[in-house]
C-alpha cells in the first residue's frame, strides 16, 4: 500500500496542492459578493460560470491535452489558474468575476484529465483500486482543508486570493520536475446521451439532478451559512463538515448497493437528502446542529453520483464503461450549470435557507421518479451487478482505475 502511494507520489501531492488552493474559492467568491451587497442572482451567474467552463473543458481539454503533452497542458492550465485567482483582487465585479470563474472551469477540467491520465498510465492492474483510493483521498482532503483558508482575510482581504495563488503555482513543481514518462494522449470518450438514457433512465436522470444540487451547494452553500449568522470561521468548518461527511458514508453506502437493488439505496439516497434538507430550512438554528446536518447532507448526496454511475454500469457491457462514465460526467457537468441561478433565485425569495428549500424540492422530485422506476422496471439480479466504485465528478479517464475496467 504504502509502495503504491510513493509511486504516484508527486501526482498526489500535486492534486492535494491543486485542490487546497482552488477548492475553497467558489466559498470565498461567494462570501465577497455577499458581503459587497450583489443580490444572490448574481452570486448564482457567477457559480453557473465556473461549471460552464468544466463542463465545455470536459469536452474540449482533451483536445489540448494530445496537441502539447500533459507536462506542458498541465502546466498551462494551471498558470492560468493561478493568475485568474489573483484577478480578484483587481476588480469586483460580477460580470468580471464570471468570466475569471468561466476559465478557471476550463482549466480546472483539464488539469483533471492530465492528473487522472497520469494516475491510470502508472496503476498496476492489481493496484489500481489503491490509487484510486488515494486519488480520492488527496482530492477530498485538500478540498476540506483549503477551506480553512478563508480565515486569512481578516487582516488583509486579499490574502486568501494570493494563498490560493501561490499553492496552485507550487502544485506545478511536482509535475514540472518529475522523472515520471508522460503518458500517452487521451481519448474523450462520451456515450451518446440517448443511448445511455436508452439504457439507464434512473443512472442518467439521478446524475444530472446530483449535479443541480451539489453545485448549488458549492456555488451558494457559504451565503445560507452566513446567513445563518456564522462566521467566516464557522462557514468554513461548515462547508468542511459537509466534504468530509460526505467521504465517510460512500464507502458504506456502496457497500449496501452491492448487497441489494442498487436502485432501493439510491431511493434512500435522495430521499435522505431531501429529509435533511427541509429539516435545514425549517430548523437549523445552532452551530452544532448546522455542522451535523451539514455531515449528514454531504453524507447523502456525495455518494449519489457514483451511485448512478454503478447502477448504470449495471446495464451495460464491460467495453462501454469508460464511454457511459464520459457521458454521465457529462450529464453530472450539464446539470451542474443549471443548479446556482434558480437556486439563487429561490434564495431571494425566501432567504438564505431557500438553498435548502430548492434543494429539498430537486431531491423530491427524483425521488419519486427513482420510486416509478422501481415499479416498472426488473432489479438487475445480484449476479450481473458490479461492483460499487467510488469515483471522482471529474473526467472519463478517472473510470479507467478500475481493477475491473477493460483497459485495465
Amino acid at each position: 500500500m504504502i509502495g503504491t502511494a510513493r509511486s504516484v507520489g508527486t501526482l498526489l501531492l500535486a492534486i492535494f496542492m491543486l485542490m487546497a488552493g482552488s477548492g475553497f474559492l467558489s466559498t470565498l467568491i461567494s462570501l465577497r459578493l455577499d458581503a459587497a451587497g450583489a443580490p444572490a442572482l448574481f452570486v448564482g451567474i457567477v457559480a453557473t460560470a465556473y461549471f460552464a467552463g468544466l463542463a465545455v473543458g470536459s469536452i474540449l481539454a482533451f483536445s489540448v491535452v494530445a496537441r502539447v503533452g500533459h507536462i506542458r497542458a498541465f502546466t498551462a492550465f494551471v498558470s492560468l489558474f493561478s493568475a485568474t485567482s489573483l484577478s480578484y483582487a483587481i476588480y469586483l465585479d460580477p460580470v468580471f468575476w464570471a468570466l475569471l470563474r468561466l476559465t478557471e472551469g476550463f482549466c480546472m477540467a483539464g488539469v483533471f484529465v492530465c492528473l487522472e491520465s497520469w494516475l491510470n498510465e502508472r496503476a498496476e492492474p492489481e493496484t489500481r483500486g489503491s490509487v484510486l483510493a488515494f486519488y480520492m483521498i488527496a482530492l477530498y482532503a485538500g478540498q476540506a482543508i483549503g477551506q480553512f483558508l478563508l480565515n486569512l482575510g481578516h487582516a488583509w482581504p486579499s490574502m486568501p486570493f494570493i494563498a490560493a495563488s501561490i499553492l496552485l503555482s507550487l502544485s506545478i513543481l511536482p509535475i514540472a520536475l518529475t522523472r515520471l514518462a508522460a503518458p500517452a494522449a487521451p481519448e474523450g470518450q462520451i456515450m451518446r446521451l440517448r443511448s445511455l438514457y436508452a439504457a439507464s433512465p434512473l443512472g442518467v436522470i439521478g446524475a444530472g439532478a446530483t449535479g443541480i444540487i451539489l453545485s448549488a451547494f458549492y456555488g451558494l452553500g457559504a451565503i445560507f451559512a452566513r446567513g445563518t449568522g456564522l462566521a467566516e470561521a464557522g462557514t468554513a468548518l461548515f462547508m468542511s463538515a459537509t466534504i468530509l461527511g460526505g467521504v465517510a458514508l460512500q464507502w458504506p453506502l456502496g457497500r449496501l448497493s452491492d448487497l441489494i437493488d442498487r436502485r432501493k439505496v439510491i431511493v434512500i439516497c435522495f430521499v435522505a437528502t431531501l429529509l435533511i434538507s427541509f429539516a435545514i430550512f425549517a430548523s437549523a438554528e445552532g452551530r452544532a446542529e448546522l455542522m451535523l446536518g451539514g455531515a449528514l447532507f454531504g453524507g447523502a448526496c456525495f455518494a449519489l453520483y457514483p451511485l448512478c454511475v454503478a447502477h448504470t454500469n449495471d446495464h451495460l457491457r464491460s467495453s462501454q464503461r469508460v464511454s457511459a462514465t464520459g457521458g454521465l460526467v457529462l450529464v453530472y457537468s450539464l446539470g451542474a450549470v443549471a443548479g446556482p441561478l434558480p437556486a439563487s433565485a429561490l434564495m431571494d425569495t425566501a432567504g438564505p435557507r431557500g438553498l435548502f428549500l430548492f434543494i429539498g424540492l430537486c431531491a423530491s422530485a427524483v425521488a419519486l421518479f427513482a420510486v416509478y422506476r422501481l415499479f416498472i422496471a426488473p432489479p438487475v439480479p445480484g449476479e450481473r451487478q458490479r461492483r460499487y466504485l467510488i469515483l471522482p465528478r471529474t473526467t472519463p479517464v478517472a473510470a479507467k482505475l478500475d481493477p475491473l475496467s477493460p483497459e485495465a
